[in-house]
């Protein structure tokens, strides 16, 4: 319909100009974000708490955006996301002026609607989608976080200049630059994604017969009770979420274990350099494979991919090179099967209902992260980084055993 491909072609510009600045945005919290938190609390205990905050914060706001944007429309809830990131730098910025700890967790919990909002900007790329390209659609929005994600962490030298133009502790600049970026990329996104994708979506879909077309505000209970009567969304929340604890845990203590290898800060760098290239850069190619051969054998040969990231890991744990490929296969197997099980995930469940059922997805990759980030510290002191390798390896046993025993149940189409 030519409405329809209009507001197709205008909802995915408007994602993809969002997804570049919001990046930045956020992109700053992990690298400027560690080192404020440490100057701000001078406590590893609590550091460690607001360099975790954000990705609390994603698991907390997942939810409810997604309830939002099934009851007025993705536009409202993603821009509300970048604003209370916004919101959130703007703690940040007063955390580092006032030394207040309590800021400085608001500021990082804030940041996490960025997170939330970043990832629930990839299912928006499917609401006008065409069946068949589904996938790739969403992979095109997951893709263009590359920017962000090799750029942001480097907003520290600009932001270093602005505050000691402005008069601000140094750390804070970044941040100062990320809350004007975000105030930006909440506007664009409001006023680019009218009419509203997913209203358009909801106006234009045939009603889909099945349990969820009353649950569009409805929360966590409702969204679970969803997947767990769709077979084929159970395996996608269980492939998305278990590779996520993978990359998490993993990525988390590998500068760790370089940097207690001896290597440098500029090695360590490339190394993670490389894990985000992994994340990233192949995502549109995933995408157009999950379209043509289906979602369940990609997500397959993602596992495949998590493994061999998994032996290279520990048995090269003493190399730096054989740790950097490892890095590299771990974001390569995570793009790998995230891409098709977002976009299985989504399909599983009546049109209605995908909203919410897309946050819950997210909620649950959030909080696998913040899980997977805390124990990976003490996995490693107790059992070194060949171990915490191949657990991270070991995910891939209960997502191969479902496809061998057919539980997912899943159309020869999908």
């Amino acid at each position: 319909m030519p409405e329809v491909a209009a507001v197709r072609r205008r909802t995915r510009t408007t994602l993809l100009v969002g997804q570049v600045l919001g990046s930045l945005g956020i992109g700053a919290a992990p690298s400027v974000g560690v080192l404020l938190a440490a100057s701000v609390a001078h406590s590893d205990t609590w550091a460690g708490v607001a360099r975790a905050g954000s990705t609390v914060g994603a698991a907390l706001l997942a939810l409810p955006l997604a309830a939002l944007a099934a009851r007025r429309g993705r536009g409202r809830a993603l821009a509300l996301g970048w604003w209370l990131a916004a919101a959130g730098a703007g703690l940040l910025v007063l955390a580092a002026v006032t030394g207040s700890v309590a800021l400085l967790i608001l500021g990082m919990l804030g940041m996490g609607g960025g997170a939330a909002a970043q990832l629930q900007a990839r299912f928006a790329a499917t609401d006008l989608a065409e069946p068949a390209h589904r996938a790739r659609s969403l992979a095109l929005v997951v893709w263009v976080g590359t920017f962000g994600a090799v750029l942001g962490p480097n907003m520290g030298v600009p932001g270093e200049a602005l505050a000691a133009r402005v008069g601000l502790p140094p750390l804070s600049g970044a941040f100062v630059l990320a809350a004007a970026l975000l105030v930006v990329t909440g506007t664009v996104v409001l006023a680019g994604l009218r009419p509203d994708p997913l209203r358009l979506a909801q106006r234009h879909t045939a009603a889909e017969p099945g349990p969820a077309a009353h649950h569009r505000s409805a929360g966590l209970g409702a969204a679970l009770r969803l997947v767990r009567a769709a077979p084929t969304g159970r395996f996608a929340l269980l492939a998305l979420v278990l590779a996520h604890v993978s990359m998490v845990s993993v990525m988390t203590m590998t500068p760790v274990h370089l940097s207690h290898h001896g290597d440098t800060v500029t090695v360590i760098g490339l190394a993670i350099s490389l894990h985000v290239l992994g994340m990233f850069a192949l995502a549109p190619v995933v995408g157009a494979a999950a379209d043509r051969f289906g979602r369940v054998p990609v997500i397959v040969v993602g596992q495949g991919v998590l493994a061999a990231a998994a032996v290279v890991g520990a048995l090269g744990a003493g190399s730096t090179a054989a740790v950097a490929v490892a890095l590299t296969l771990l974001g390569l197997g995570w793009s790998v099967v995230t891409v098709p099980a977002s976009a299985l995930l989504s399909q599983s469940v009546p049109a209605p209902a995908r909203p919410l059922v897309q946050g819950l997805g997210d909620t649950a990759m959030n909080a696998a992260a913040a899980l997977g980030a805390i124990m990976s510290g003490p996995l490693m002191a107790l059992l070194g980084f060949p171990a915490l390798a191949a657990l991270g390896g070991a995910v891939v046993v209960p997502v191969l055993w479902l496809v061998w025993r057919g539980a997912h149940r899943v159309p020869a189409s999908a």
